[in-house]
């Protein structure tokens, strides 16, 4: 068994070895919580509770970190007078990690706020100093910059020359002695609040947003781990600049660099400027929290998604094959000496997509391909084959995080159209069941035709007729 993934960084698709046996340590960019979680925040953290989860199963003791920038230029001008910039930034941050229980996506091992490692932060800082690699601005403004120019790596992550790199817009150009040098250090500027600032050797003020990530890792992974992931959009230059300041403080850094793609809505990327961003609240509000990680989880992690209008009713429909042949078996097993039999073992071939850079669209064709023998199975009374093939796709539906027990999902029943749908077939089964026990076949026989002609299968046991909906 061999995991591989793409390396950002080395452009190539290359074999996963752990720096320590048998470990995993893993480092994500979090969100930077100034406004409320959309679509594309679920995606990412999504990508990296799959990847996790798959570490985890090819026996790999994961250590994921996923922090959370609370300090940030976007957060203190969002703050207004009633409500400071670090109220607002854990209401918002409970709202991300709102959207990411219902997701079914697993705590982190550790979620670090950034205002919580300032003195890490600083001691980077100070190494890069020490070492020629950055400067306290001349002007006695408090800023620290590293000078991109003393780093012949810098561009390493993203190829790019210097010379072709536009001016760091992270911080005010005051007191650069090249536009390309990004701030480490914020000084604290006239109509900012007291409470931003902390006490620094070069006066008061903030860090800036790359260091907070390679502080954050160095504290809870170590000075080198095994993975970095974050969105593509955070390569350049964000990642970059974690890397060049990480490396040049002396630091290992991240063996592997991983990026997820991105989510465009309706062939569009989304933008507040085309007003055309999907909030969290409104995707979850809209399907089941477990068909939205289905969609979102269902493509390829490099690359884009796009969702529209049927993306959910999609992903509903794939995701009730699975469930209805789970509930089929279930109830046809159900009294018969294949019960309990049936050990959940994945597929060897459903493996080996995962195992190829997280494979997960080759991986949900091997799991359909078994739900469609499962239901040949079950019309040809195999319960022997229903018991084995039942096994191996409660294996994968765990792995991938969507079993019907993996998580507190919201049932299907839940929505007020169900609701209504459920009601009147049952009153119909309950007629046709009261038609065949007083004999009157035609009357059940032209029931199960209507119901048949509507689109709703009806299954009958020794347990009672149950019906669901034709794919």
């Amino acid at each position: 068994m061999t995991v591989r993934l793409y390396d950002t960084k080395a452009q190539a698709l290359v074999d996963f070895v752990p720096l320590v046996p048998g470990k995993v340590g893993m480092y994500v960019c979090g969100p930077t919580v100034q406004s409320s979680p959309h679509i594309g925040h679920l995606r990412s953290a999504l990508v990296y509770d799959l990847w996790r989860r798959w570490l985890t199963y090819r026996g790999f003791d994961v250590t994921l970190v996923r922090n959370v920038t609370d300090i940030d230029d976007k957060i203190l001008a969002n703050a207004t007078g009633g409500e400071p910039w670090w109220a607002l930034a854990y209401r918002y941050e409970l709202e991300f990690t709102a959207g990411y229980t219902k997701l079914g996506i697993q705590a982190p091992t550790y979620e670090p706020r950034a205002t919580a490692s300032v003195t890490e932060m600083q001691e980077i800082v100070q190494r890069l100093i020490d070492r020629g690699h950055a400067y306290p601005a001349p002007d006695g403004s408090g800023d620290v910059y590293f000078d991109v120019k003393t780093w012949p790596a810098y561009g390493e992550l993203t190829r790019q020359a210097l010379d072709n790199m536009e001016a760091a817009a992270d911080a005010d150009p005051r007191g650069k002695r090249d536009p390309r040098d990004f701030a480490l250090w914020k000084g604290h500027k006239p109509g900012e609040p007291e409470s931003a600032a902390w006490q620094s050797p070069w006066g008061p003020g903030r860090p800036g947003w790359h260091i907070e990530c390679s502080a954050m890792s160095r504290r809870y992974l170590g000075a080198e781990f095994d993975i970095h992931g974050g969105g593509l959009d955070l390569r350049f230059p964000h990642h970059e600049n974690e890397l060049a300041q990480s490396t040049a403080a002396g630091d290992g850094f991240a063996r592997h660099w991983v990026h997820n793609g991105l989510v465009n809505v309706d062939g569009q990327k989304m933008s507040k400027s085309l007003g055309n961003s999907v909030f969290a609240a409104d995707l979850l509000a809209a399907a089941r929290p477990v068909v939205v990680r289905y969609f979102l989880g269902s493509a390829h992690y490099r690359s884009t998604i796009d969702f529209h209008d049927g993306s959910l009713r999609e992903a509903e429909a794939a995701l009730e094959r699975i469930e209805g042949f789970l509930e089929r078996a279930e109830r046809r097993l159900e009294g018969t000496r294949f019960a309990s039999a049936g050990v959940t073992v994945l597929p060897d071939e459903f493996a080996a997509e995962m195992d190829d850079d997280l494979g997960v669209p080759g991986a949900i064709a091997v799991l359909h391909e078994r739900v469609r023998a499962g239901n040949a199975a079950l019309d040809a009374a195999d319960l022997g084959e229903v018991a084995r093939i039942r096994g191996e796709v409660q294996a994968m539906t765990e792995v991938l995080g969507i079993a019907p027990s993996a998580s507190d999902w919201a049932g299907s029943d839940a929505a007020p159209t169900h609701q209504a749908l459920a009601a009147l077939v049952e009153r119909l089964i309950a007629a046709r069941d009261a038609a065949r026990r007083e004999r009157d076949f035609a009357a059940a026989d032209r029931i199960r035709d209507d119901l048949t002609a509507a689109g709703i299968r009806i299954e009958d046991s020794p347990h009672g007729s149950h019906w669901s909906i034709e794919q």
